[in-house]
Protein backbone atom coordinates (compact mmCIF):
# COMPACT_ATOMS: atom_id res chain seq x y z
CA UNK A 1 0.00 0.00 0.00
CA UNK A 2 1.51 3.17 -1.00
CA UNK A 3 2.12 6.62 0.97
CA UNK A 4 2.10 9.95 0.13
CA UNK A 5 0.86 12.29 2.45
CA UNK A 6 3.66 10.12 5.22
CA UNK A 7 7.36 10.41 4.97
CA UNK A 8 10.36 8.87 6.92
CA UNK A 9 8.74 10.66 9.61
CA UNK A 10 5.29 10.98 9.90
CA UNK A 11 3.42 14.15 7.74
CA UNK A 12 6.02 17.45 7.29
CA UNK A 13 5.54 20.25 5.37
CA UNK A 14 5.58 24.11 5.41
CA UNK A 15 2.43 25.32 7.93
CA UNK A 16 -0.97 26.48 6.00
CA UNK A 17 0.32 24.85 2.81
CA UNK A 18 -0.65 21.35 1.71
CA UNK A 19 -0.38 18.68 3.71
CA UNK A 20 0.27 20.87 6.62
CA UNK A 21 -3.32 22.63 7.06
CA UNK A 22 -5.99 22.81 9.44
CA UNK A 23 -8.42 20.40 7.29
CA UNK A 24 -5.81 17.92 6.48
CA UNK A 25 -4.82 17.64 10.61
CA UNK A 26 -8.88 17.33 11.21
CA UNK A 27 -8.99 14.81 8.36
CA UNK A 28 -5.95 13.18 9.75
CA UNK A 29 -7.20 12.82 13.18
CA UNK A 30 -10.61 11.93 12.22
CA UNK A 31 -8.77 8.68 10.16
CA UNK A 32 -6.51 7.86 12.90
CA UNK A 33 -9.52 7.95 15.55
CA UNK A 34 -10.94 5.45 13.09
CA UNK A 35 -8.02 3.47 12.85
CA UNK A 36 -7.22 2.80 16.18
CA UNK A 37 -10.90 2.54 17.55
CA UNK A 38 -12.33 -0.17 19.13
CA UNK A 39 -15.56 -1.14 18.37
CA UNK A 40 -18.03 -1.89 21.60
CA UNK A 41 -15.59 -0.01 23.57
CA UNK A 42 -15.80 3.63 25.39
CA UNK A 43 -12.60 4.48 26.91
CA UNK A 44 -10.18 5.04 23.96
CA UNK A 45 -7.83 7.68 24.88
CA UNK A 46 -5.02 10.02 22.67
CA UNK A 47 -2.34 12.06 24.31
CA UNK A 48 -1.15 15.17 22.02
CA UNK A 49 2.13 16.68 22.96
CA UNK A 50 3.56 20.05 20.78
CA UNK A 51 6.69 21.55 20.64
CA UNK A 52 6.74 25.47 20.47
CA UNK A 53 6.34 26.56 16.77
CA UNK A 54 3.41 28.99 16.41
CA UNK A 55 1.09 27.09 14.20
CA UNK A 56 1.08 24.52 16.99
CA UNK A 57 -1.96 25.87 17.97
CA UNK A 58 -3.62 25.67 14.72
CA UNK A 59 -2.86 21.77 14.69
CA UNK A 60 -3.85 20.34 17.91
CA UNK A 61 -6.87 22.32 17.69
CA UNK A 62 -7.86 20.47 14.56
CA UNK A 63 -6.44 17.26 15.50
CA UNK A 64 -8.56 17.46 18.66
CA UNK A 65 -11.62 18.31 16.24
CA UNK A 66 -10.99 15.43 13.66
CA UNK A 67 -10.14 12.81 16.90
CA UNK A 68 -13.18 13.50 19.13
CA UNK A 69 -15.76 13.55 16.56
CA UNK A 70 -14.78 9.46 16.08
CA UNK A 71 -15.39 9.21 19.91
CA UNK A 72 -11.90 9.60 20.72
CA UNK A 73 -10.76 11.34 23.84
CA UNK A 74 -7.73 14.06 23.60
CA UNK A 75 -4.96 14.10 26.36
CA UNK A 76 -3.27 17.61 25.69
CA UNK A 77 0.07 17.54 27.05
CA UNK A 78 1.58 20.81 25.96
CA UNK A 79 5.21 21.66 24.71
CA UNK A 80 7.15 18.11 25.90
CA UNK A 81 9.66 16.24 23.67
CA UNK A 82 9.04 13.46 21.14
CA UNK A 83 9.94 10.91 24.00
CA UNK A 84 7.93 12.00 26.15
CA UNK A 85 4.77 11.60 23.96
CA UNK A 86 6.28 7.72 23.00
CA UNK A 87 6.65 6.93 27.17
CA UNK A 88 3.32 8.62 27.93
CA UNK A 89 1.53 6.97 25.40
CA UNK A 90 2.41 3.88 27.10
CA UNK A 91 2.29 5.00 30.68
CA UNK A 92 -1.23 6.26 30.54
CA UNK A 93 -2.68 3.66 28.57
CA UNK A 94 -3.76 5.55 25.43
CA UNK A 95 -4.32 4.04 21.80
CA UNK A 96 -2.68 6.59 19.90
CA UNK A 97 0.02 9.19 20.55
CA UNK A 98 0.68 12.04 18.94
CA UNK A 99 3.38 14.36 18.45
CA UNK A 100 2.79 18.08 16.12
CA UNK A 101 6.87 18.77 15.45
CA UNK A 102 9.01 18.88 12.21
CA UNK A 103 11.80 18.20 14.41
CA UNK A 104 15.12 20.59 13.37
CA UNK A 105 13.02 22.64 10.62
CA UNK A 106 12.78 25.69 11.14
CA UNK A 107 9.27 27.67 12.21
CA UNK A 108 7.36 27.80 9.36
CA UNK A 109 7.54 24.04 8.97
CA UNK A 110 5.21 21.51 11.15
CA UNK A 111 4.60 17.64 11.03
CA UNK A 112 2.46 15.34 12.84
CA UNK A 113 3.82 12.05 14.34
CA UNK A 114 1.68 8.81 15.45
CA UNK A 115 2.64 6.64 18.51
CA UNK A 116 0.74 3.25 18.73
CA UNK A 117 -0.60 2.18 22.17
CA UNK A 118 3.27 0.59 22.77
CA UNK A 119 5.11 4.18 22.51
CA UNK A 120 6.78 3.13 18.98
CA UNK A 121 6.28 5.00 15.90
CA UNK A 122 3.49 3.37 13.38
CA UNK A 123 4.66 1.13 10.98
CA UNK A 124 4.79 2.09 7.21
CA UNK A 125 1.89 -0.41 6.86
CA UNK A 126 -0.26 1.59 9.53
CA UNK A 127 0.50 4.93 8.04
CA UNK A 128 -0.67 3.74 4.86
CA UNK A 129 -3.61 2.41 6.22
CA UNK A 130 -4.71 5.94 7.70
CA UNK A 131 -3.92 7.49 4.51
CA UNK A 132 -6.10 5.47 3.06
CA UNK A 133 -8.91 6.64 5.45
CA UNK A 134 -8.32 9.83 4.89
CA UNK A 135 -8.45 9.34 0.94
CA UNK A 136 -11.81 7.08 1.15
CA UNK A 137 -13.38 10.00 3.83
CA UNK A 138 -14.66 6.64 5.15
CA UNK A 139 -14.24 8.27 9.09
CA UNK A 140 -17.47 6.77 10.21
CA UNK A 141 -18.32 9.58 13.06
CA UNK A 142 -19.31 9.01 16.52
CA UNK A 143 -22.84 8.78 17.31
CA UNK A 144 -23.91 12.11 18.90
CA UNK A 145 -23.55 10.76 22.37
CA UNK A 146 -20.25 9.20 21.86
CA UNK A 147 -18.64 11.90 20.85
CA UNK A 148 -15.00 12.36 22.46
CA UNK A 149 -13.68 14.52 25.14
CA UNK A 150 -10.74 16.79 25.28
CA UNK A 151 -8.57 18.06 28.46
CA UNK A 152 -5.28 19.64 29.63
CA UNK A 153 -2.90 17.54 30.98
CA UNK A 154 -0.73 19.35 33.47
CA UNK A 155 1.20 16.78 35.27
CA UNK A 156 2.98 15.25 31.45
CA UNK A 157 6.57 16.88 31.42
CA UNK A 158 6.65 16.33 35.36
CA UNK A 159 5.97 12.60 34.55
CA UNK A 160 8.48 12.77 31.94
CA UNK A 161 10.99 14.57 33.93
CA UNK A 162 10.72 12.40 36.72
CA UNK A 163 11.33 9.21 34.39
CA UNK A 164 14.21 10.52 32.87
CA UNK A 165 15.61 10.60 35.90
CA UNK A 166 15.42 7.04 36.89
CA UNK A 167 17.60 6.45 33.78
CA UNK A 168 20.68 7.56 35.39
CA UNK A 169 22.34 5.79 37.31
CA UNK A 170 21.20 5.02 40.86
CA UNK A 171 23.62 6.87 43.90
CA UNK A 172 25.62 9.12 40.39
CA UNK A 173 25.21 12.71 41.10
CA UNK A 174 26.55 15.41 38.26
CA UNK A 175 27.80 17.46 41.52
CA UNK A 176 30.53 19.69 40.60
CA UNK A 177 29.75 19.51 36.48
CA UNK A 178 29.25 22.72 34.98
CA UNK A 179 26.70 21.63 31.54
CA UNK A 180 25.33 24.28 29.21
CA UNK A 181 22.20 22.48 27.78
CA UNK A 182 20.35 24.23 24.65
CA UNK A 183 16.82 23.50 24.16
CA UNK A 184 16.57 25.33 20.92
CA UNK A 185 13.57 27.66 21.77
CA UNK A 186 11.87 24.06 21.40
CA UNK A 187 9.90 21.16 23.01
CA UNK A 188 12.50 20.33 25.81
CA UNK A 189 13.01 24.16 27.11
CA UNK A 190 11.68 23.37 30.71
CA UNK A 191 11.81 19.67 31.34
CA UNK A 192 15.74 19.09 30.13
CA UNK A 193 17.07 22.12 32.47
CA UNK A 194 14.98 20.94 35.28
CA UNK A 195 16.21 17.27 35.04
CA UNK A 196 20.14 18.16 34.83
CA UNK A 197 19.68 20.40 37.55
CA UNK A 198 17.47 18.13 40.24
CA UNK A 199 20.63 15.61 39.30
CA UNK A 200 23.09 18.21 40.82
CA UNK A 201 24.73 19.92 37.85
CA UNK A 202 25.48 23.35 37.61
CA UNK A 203 23.13 24.66 34.68
CA UNK A 204 23.92 27.11 32.28
CA UNK A 205 20.50 27.06 29.74
CA UNK A 206 20.22 28.43 26.57
CA UNK A 207 17.41 27.99 23.60
CA UNK A 208 14.91 28.75 26.57
CA UNK A 209 12.66 31.69 25.26
CA UNK A 210 10.56 30.12 22.50
CA UNK A 211 8.40 32.77 21.27
CA UNK A 212 6.59 30.52 18.37
CA UNK A 213 9.02 31.62 15.74
CA UNK A 214 12.49 31.38 17.00
CA UNK A 215 12.76 27.83 17.53
CA UNK A 216 16.08 26.10 15.89
CA UNK A 217 16.95 29.64 15.02
CA UNK A 218 20.58 29.70 15.22
CA UNK A 219 20.45 27.71 18.15
CA UNK A 220 20.07 23.78 19.20
CA UNK A 221 21.64 20.40 17.75
CA UNK A 222 21.88 22.40 14.07
CA UNK A 223 23.75 25.07 14.80
CA UNK A 224 26.04 24.27 17.81
CA UNK A 225 28.01 27.92 17.14
CA UNK A 226 26.10 29.76 20.38
CA UNK A 227 26.31 26.37 22.30
CA UNK A 228 30.62 26.22 21.65
CA UNK A 229 30.87 30.18 22.91
CA UNK A 230 28.67 29.92 25.97
CA UNK A 231 30.54 27.00 27.11
CA UNK A 232 34.00 28.28 26.41
CA UNK A 233 33.06 31.98 28.05
CA UNK A 234 31.55 29.92 31.25
CA UNK A 235 34.07 27.07 31.44
CA UNK A 236 31.93 24.51 31.07
CA UNK A 237 32.32 20.86 30.58
CA UNK A 238 30.28 20.21 28.49
CA UNK A 239 27.23 20.63 26.35
CA UNK A 240 24.25 19.32 25.52
CA UNK A 241 22.46 20.37 22.07
CA UNK A 242 19.02 19.29 21.45
CA UNK A 243 16.91 20.14 18.81
CA UNK A 244 13.58 21.24 18.37
CA UNK A 245 11.51 18.42 19.68
CA UNK A 246 14.31 17.11 21.43
CA UNK A 247 14.56 13.34 20.20
CA UNK A 248 18.26 14.85 18.65
CA UNK A 249 21.37 15.47 20.50
CA UNK A 250 24.78 16.76 19.87
CA UNK A 251 27.70 16.66 22.19
CA UNK A 252 29.94 19.20 23.30
CA UNK A 253 33.11 18.84 24.70
CA UNK A 254 34.97 21.11 27.55
CA UNK A 255 36.49 23.58 24.52
CA UNK A 256 33.41 23.49 22.07
CA UNK A 257 34.14 20.91 19.76
CA UNK A 258 31.01 18.66 18.86
CA UNK A 259 30.96 15.09 19.07
CA UNK A 260 27.90 13.60 16.43
CA UNK A 261 25.65 11.00 16.76
CA UNK A 262 28.19 8.45 15.64
CA UNK A 263 30.74 9.50 18.25
CA UNK A 264 28.13 8.85 20.59
CA UNK A 265 27.34 5.74 19.60
CA UNK A 266 30.72 5.00 19.11
CA UNK A 267 31.58 5.52 23.02
CA UNK A 268 28.03 4.18 24.23
CA UNK A 269 28.45 0.55 22.21
CA UNK A 270 32.15 -0.33 23.61
CA UNK A 271 30.62 0.42 27.14
CA UNK A 272 27.99 -1.07 26.85
CA UNK A 273 29.80 -4.21 25.33
CA UNK A 274 32.39 -4.11 27.98
CA UNK A 275 29.70 -4.19 30.62
CA UNK A 276 27.64 -7.23 28.91
CA UNK A 277 24.83 -5.26 28.62
CA UNK A 278 25.05 -4.71 24.55
CA UNK A 279 22.28 -6.73 23.13
CA UNK A 280 24.10 -9.06 20.56
CA UNK A 281 26.85 -7.16 20.63
CA UNK A 282 25.86 -5.28 17.46
CA UNK A 283 25.03 -1.69 17.06
CA UNK A 284 22.30 -0.43 14.60
CA UNK A 285 22.18 2.71 12.23
CA UNK A 286 21.95 3.84 9.44
CA UNK A 287 23.74 4.09 5.93
CA UNK A 288 24.97 7.50 6.96
CA UNK A 289 26.87 6.78 9.45
CA UNK A 290 30.84 7.06 8.84
CA UNK A 291 32.95 4.04 7.50
CA UNK A 292 35.15 5.21 10.65
CA UNK A 293 32.49 3.97 13.13
CA UNK A 294 32.24 0.95 11.62
CA UNK A 295 35.62 0.37 11.53
CA UNK A 296 35.93 1.22 15.48
CA UNK A 297 33.32 -1.36 16.15
CA UNK A 298 34.86 -3.85 14.00
CA UNK A 299 37.96 -3.66 16.23
CA UNK A 300 36.02 -3.95 19.58
CA UNK A 301 33.92 -6.83 17.88
CA UNK A 302 30.98 -5.34 17.66
CA UNK A 303 28.34 -5.63 14.91
CA UNK A 304 27.57 -2.69 12.92
CA UNK A 305 24.05 -3.44 11.37
CA UNK A 306 22.77 -0.35 9.09
CA UNK A 307 19.64 0.18 7.95
CA UNK A 308 18.11 3.15 5.00
CA UNK A 309 17.59 6.88 6.92
CA UNK A 310 15.28 7.29 9.32
CA UNK A 311 15.30 6.29 12.87
CA UNK A 312 12.31 4.34 12.53
CA UNK A 313 13.73 2.26 10.66
CA UNK A 314 16.70 1.54 13.35
CA UNK A 315 14.16 0.95 15.88
CA UNK A 316 12.53 -1.43 13.44
CA UNK A 317 15.84 -3.26 12.80
CA UNK A 318 16.29 -2.64 16.71
CA UNK A 319 13.10 -4.65 17.71
CA UNK A 320 12.94 -7.28 15.04
CA UNK A 321 16.80 -8.22 16.53
CA UNK A 322 16.23 -7.80 19.61
CA UNK A 323 18.61 -4.97 20.07
CA UNK A 324 18.95 -2.30 21.96
CA UNK A 325 21.38 0.31 20.70
CA UNK A 326 21.02 2.25 17.47
CA UNK A 327 21.03 5.12 16.26
CA UNK A 328 21.53 7.86 13.78
CA UNK A 329 24.84 10.34 12.75
CA UNK A 330 22.32 13.09 13.20
CA UNK A 331 22.44 12.25 16.28
CA UNK A 332 18.82 10.54 17.08
CA UNK A 333 20.35 8.18 20.00
CA UNK A 334 17.41 4.92 20.33
CA UNK A 335 18.14 3.08 23.51
CA UNK A 336 14.84 0.51 24.10
CA UNK A 337 16.07 0.02 27.51
CA UNK A 338 14.88 3.28 28.32
CA UNK A 339 12.94 4.64 25.21
CA UNK A 340 10.77 3.57 22.54
CA UNK A 341 12.45 6.56 20.03
CA UNK A 342 15.49 8.71 20.28
CA UNK A 343 15.54 10.71 22.85
CA UNK A 344 18.62 13.68 23.18
CA UNK A 345 18.29 14.47 26.77
CA UNK A 346 18.67 10.64 28.10
CA UNK A 347 21.29 10.28 25.60
CA UNK A 348 23.10 13.41 27.19
CA UNK A 349 22.36 11.50 30.33
CA UNK A 350 24.43 8.52 29.57
CA UNK A 351 27.09 10.68 28.20
CA UNK A 352 27.47 12.26 31.41
CA UNK A 353 27.15 9.26 33.58
CA UNK A 354 30.31 8.04 31.62
CA UNK A 355 32.18 11.07 32.66
CA UNK A 356 30.70 10.79 36.38
CA UNK A 357 31.88 7.16 36.11
CA UNK A 358 35.24 7.42 34.76
CA UNK A 359 36.47 10.89 36.41
CA UNK A 360 37.39 11.86 32.27
CA UNK A 361 37.01 14.95 30.15
CA UNK A 362 34.35 15.52 28.01
CA UNK A 363 37.08 15.52 25.32
CA UNK A 364 38.74 12.05 26.51
CA UNK A 365 35.11 10.69 25.62
CA UNK A 366 33.80 12.03 22.07
CA UNK A 367 36.96 10.69 19.70
CA UNK A 368 36.31 7.29 20.10
CA UNK A 369 37.54 7.42 16.22
CA UNK A 370 38.98 9.06 13.21
CA UNK A 371 36.36 9.20 10.91
CA UNK A 372 37.00 9.46 7.03
CA UNK A 373 36.55 12.32 5.23
CA UNK A 374 32.82 12.98 4.48
CA UNK A 375 30.61 15.20 2.47
CA UNK A 376 26.92 15.76 2.25
CA UNK A 377 25.40 18.38 0.29
CA UNK A 378 21.58 19.31 0.26
CA UNK A 379 20.09 20.45 -3.64
CA UNK A 380 16.48 21.05 -3.29
CA UNK A 381 14.55 20.46 -6.39
CA UNK A 382 10.66 21.61 -7.21
CA UNK A 383 7.88 19.77 -5.98
CA UNK A 384 6.88 18.57 -9.88
CA UNK A 385 10.59 17.15 -10.20
CA UNK A 386 12.04 14.22 -10.13
CA UNK A 387 15.86 14.95 -10.48
CA UNK A 388 17.08 11.10 -9.62
CA UNK A 389 14.96 9.67 -12.56
CA UNK A 390 16.80 12.07 -15.03
CA UNK A 391 19.33 9.88 -17.45
CA UNK A 392 22.22 12.92 -16.62
CA UNK A 393 21.73 12.81 -13.11
CA UNK A 394 22.13 9.07 -13.22
CA UNK A 395 24.88 9.14 -15.37
CA UNK A 396 26.93 11.03 -13.22
CA UNK A 397 26.40 9.21 -10.07
CA UNK A 398 27.53 6.11 -11.96
CA UNK A 399 30.58 8.55 -13.28
CA UNK A 400 31.16 9.08 -9.71
CA UNK A 401 31.01 5.71 -8.11
CA UNK A 402 33.53 4.43 -10.44
CA UNK A 403 36.10 6.86 -9.99
CA UNK A 404 35.46 6.18 -5.85
CA UNK A 405 35.73 2.35 -6.46
CA UNK A 406 37.44 0.94 -3.28
CA UNK A 407 38.45 4.32 -1.80
CA UNK A 408 34.85 5.36 -0.90
CA UNK A 409 31.31 5.30 -1.32
CA UNK A 410 28.13 7.00 -2.34
CA UNK A 411 25.03 7.69 -1.12
CA UNK A 412 22.34 9.42 -3.09
CA UNK A 413 18.87 10.07 -1.83
CA UNK A 414 15.63 11.92 -1.61
CA UNK A 415 15.11 13.59 1.73
CA UNK A 416 12.14 12.27 3.40
CA UNK A 417 11.09 15.14 5.36
CA UNK A 418 12.09 18.24 2.84
CA UNK A 419 12.35 18.54 -1.39
CA UNK A 420 15.99 17.64 -1.04
CA UNK A 421 18.06 15.17 -3.08
CA UNK A 422 21.16 14.64 -0.25
CA UNK A 423 24.30 13.96 -1.81
CA UNK A 424 26.82 12.07 0.22
CA UNK A 425 29.64 10.29 -0.03
CA UNK A 426 33.12 9.29 1.61
CA UNK A 427 36.50 8.62 0.47
CA UNK A 428 39.80 8.32 1.55
CA UNK A 429 41.04 11.23 -1.18
CA UNK A 430 39.30 14.32 -0.04
CA UNK A 431 40.11 15.86 -3.12
CA UNK A 432 38.96 13.43 -5.03
CA UNK A 433 35.43 12.92 -3.13
CA UNK A 434 34.70 16.94 -3.46
CA UNK A 435 35.47 16.42 -6.90
CA UNK A 436 32.83 14.20 -7.29
CA UNK A 437 30.46 15.51 -5.07
CA UNK A 438 30.32 19.06 -6.98
CA UNK A 439 30.33 17.03 -10.36
CA UNK A 440 26.60 15.54 -8.88
CA UNK A 441 25.36 18.30 -7.41
CA UNK A 442 25.61 20.20 -10.73
CA UNK A 443 24.15 17.36 -12.70
CA UNK A 444 21.31 17.76 -10.20
CA UNK A 445 21.01 21.74 -10.46
CA UNK A 446 20.98 20.95 -14.05
CA UNK A 447 17.22 19.82 -14.08
CA UNK A 448 16.21 22.42 -12.48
Amino acid sequence: MSRKLFGTDGVRGQANSYPMTAEMALKLGAAAGRYFRKDGMNRHRVVIGKDTRLSGYMIENALTAGLTSTGMNVLLLGPVPTPAVGFLTRSMRADLGIMISASHNPHHDNGIKFFGPDGFKLSDEAEAEIEAIVASADIRPAKPENIGRAKRIDDGRGRYVEYAKTTFPTRTRLNGLKVVVDCANGAAYKAAPEVLWELGAEVISIGVAPDGKNINHKCGSTYTQTAAETVVQHGADMAICLDGDADRVMILDETGKVADGDQIMALLASRWAHEGRLNGRTLVSTVMSNLGLERYLAGQNIALKRTGVGDRYVVEAMRAGGYNLGGEQSGHIVMTDYATTGDGLIAGLQFLAEMAATGKKASELTTSFETVPQLLKNVRYAADQEPLSVASVKEAIADGEARLQASGRLLIRKSGTEPLIRVMGESEDPVLLENVIDDIVGAVEATA
